[in-house]
């Protein structure tokens, strides 16, 4: 399938129970929506984007006549989606994607001008009524610990199925490390992808120290293709998750590996965990933590870590004043994808490490590998159409997928978000 072809192109039929906000617009005051589709016009006029009718007929956005291309946006109900932002802001923005209202000739593209200008986008004198059009986090979004396992389930116990249709067959749900980084557009073989995922694996283990009689813990096992790999260099794993899911799965995978001797898998909280640990590796996990709970972790990984030990972080970042802005605000992701979770800032990290008594000695960038892991798997993803709708999942669910996979990786592709491994070890100067 062509990634310029959205799975199930114009309006979708939105089951009401499952999906109550897409399958009715909310109200907005005529005011109200005029008022967005004027910022909207505005917006798309000093971006190199535009937005058509389904008819053809240009709304807004630059008028180019040397040849030149700019992302596109088709509006099948204009209506309802200035409706949606009037009344929603960016969520409605989502929630119009969903519902088929509206597409776009090159989403990722797309949305890579939008995250470049986010905070353009709205009139500076109207950023003070920011309030009126956002939301707060609901308190039941909180990660405490029964908080946390109901939003991990809502995401990663959606369906194994499903994630083996377009991870590499090691099922590694996190960043990738290319080498070379690959510049065509084209879905790499899976060889090459597992590769690139093992190569990730193995910075973080290189970093942790990992070697036989290595004692590790893993705070957030995945389907338990690191372990396994820590296993294979002498390693004893011990690896805990909060999703049932992943749990069955990755003892199966561990027993046909033949590391079940060197490997126990628990469904057990992060704060739950005693022990002490040479290492402690956890990838791309802090992301859904949650602020309240990031001196939680950190204590947590302090805690565990024994004498002359060390820790080996996979993060996401996005800068401060974004995260500051962000952090309490309910967003399109916070609502449909990762309830609960806040992508920290590298001033956060370096501050919560600290304060738990741990210190950063290595701190690398790996953001345009992130931006064409997520390219990866949005195409194979829109591959596996067919096989996604057989297990279950409406065109809603189909486009809501689509649209998270090319909103990561336009945050990354305009440098938004970034994702970096850390090294931390005991400060032996601060106090436990």
């Amino acid at each position: 399938m062509s990634l310029s072809s959205p799975p199930s192109a114009g309006r979708v039929q939105a089951d009401p129970d499952r999906w109550p906000d897409v399958a009715r617009p909310p109200r907005a005051s005529a005011a109200r929506t005029a008022l967005a589709r004027l910022l909207v016009r505005r917006a798309f006029a000093r971006l190199p984007l535009r937005i058509r009718t389904g008819h053809g007929a240009l709304l807004a956005g630059p008028r180019t006549g040397d040849g030149s291309t700019v992302p596109t946006l088709t509006l099948h109900d204009p209506d309802a989606f200035h409706r949606r932002i009037a009344a929603d802001g960016l969520i409605g923005f989502g929630e119009s994607y969903m519902a088929g209202e509206w597409d776009a000739d090159d989403l990722v593209g797309a949305l890579t001008v939008l995250a470049r200008h986010v905070d353009d986008l709205v009139p500076a004198p109207l950023q003070r009524f920011r309030g009126a059009w956002v939301r707060r986090r609901p308190r039941a979004d909180l990660n405490t610990p029964d908080g946390a396992r109901a939003n991990i389930r809502r995401h990663y116990d959606l369906s194994n199925e499903l994630f083996a249709l377009f991870l590499d067959p090691g099922l590694s749900y996190s960043s990738a490390v290319f080498d070379p980084l690959p510049h065509a557009s084209d879905v790499l073989p899976d060889t090459a992808f597992t590769a690139a995922q093992h190569r990730k694996i193995d910075l973080l283990l290189d970093l942790a120290g990992t070697g036989p009689g290595t004692e590790l813990l893993e705070i957030g096992t995945g389907w338990g293709e690191l372990a396994i790999r820590a296993a294979a260099r002498g390693a004893r794993v011990r690896t805990v998750t909060l999703s049932e899911e992943q749990l069955a799965l990755a003892r199966r995978r561990v027993a046909e590996a033949g590391v079940a001797d060197r490997v126990t898998v628990e469904l057990l909280d992060y704060r739950h965990v005693r022990g002490c640990y040479d290492a402690v590796v956890s990838v791309e996990m802090i992301e859904a933590v949650g602020a309240e709970f990031w001196p939680d972790y950190f204590t947590a990984l302090r805690r565990l870590l024994a004498p002359g030990g060390r820790v080996a972080l996979q993060a996401i970042t996005m800068p401060h004043a974004r995260m500051l802005a962000t952090a309490r605000t309910h967003t399109w992701i916070s609502k449909y994808v990762f309830p609960g979770g806040l992508i920290p800032s590298p001033e956060a990290l370096a501050r919560e490490s600290a304060a738990a008594g741990l210190r950063i000695t290595h701190d690398t960038g790996y953001g345009d590998h992130y931006a064409e892991t997520l390219h990866q798997w949005r195409a194979r993803f829109r591959r596996e159409e067919a096989a996604v709708t057989a297990l279950g999942f409406d065109p809603v669910f189909r486009r809501m997928w689509d649209l998270y996979l090319a909103y990561s990786e336009a945050g990354f592709r305009s440098r938004s978000l970034d994702v970096r491994q850390l090294r931390l070890v005991a400060d032996t100067g601060a106090s436990r």
